[in-house]
């Protein structure tokens, strides 16, 4: 399975996502790294390299996430993470602060591997709130 994502597909899955991580919403301009596109499903575990595997995503996110697909919970039962293709933000996490919460077993499975609520991202997400900025307009519609 190729692994090349063309600059055409690079701008799209950016636009779909309006430039917000598809996980944690941080918005790529107020970030230092540029983001990435990812694989949901990755090619380890048979995901293809087509627009509906694709997600954007900020470094933290897609560094933790890896290759992982899901995880077990404390029911020890396996729980997928959050798809970006097929669910929706809103029904899965919800935002109070600055804090991400997690509505499902899916949310909570994606927010604690993903690290959504790590102290760094929080006082991130603090700075940028003082300044009207998060959540960002551009989740608005994802969110509500």
């Amino acid at each position: 399975m190729s692994r090349y994502i063309s600059p055409a597909w690079r701008k799209l899955v950016a636009e779909r996502a309006h430039h917000l991580c598809e996980y944690c919403l941080s918005f790529e301009e107020f970030s230092v790294v540029k983001f990435q596109i990812e694989h949901i499903i990755s090619i380890k575990h048979r995901g293809s390299t087509t627009l509906d595997n694709l997600a954007y995503s900020c470094v933290f996110c897609n560094r933790n996430k890896g290759s992982d697909i899901g995880t077990i919970l404390k029911d020890q039962l396996f729980t997928r993470f959050f798809n970006p293709r097929t669910d929706l933000w809103k029904d899965h996490f919800s935002i109070s602060g600055v804090l991400l919460l997690s509505k499902t077993e899916i949310g909570e499975a994606t927010l604690t591997m993903l690290d959504l609520n790590h102290f760094e991202r929080l006082m991130e997400r603090q700075a940028l709130q003082e300044v009207g900025f998060f959540p960002h307009p551009n989740a608005l519609q994802i969110i509500l």
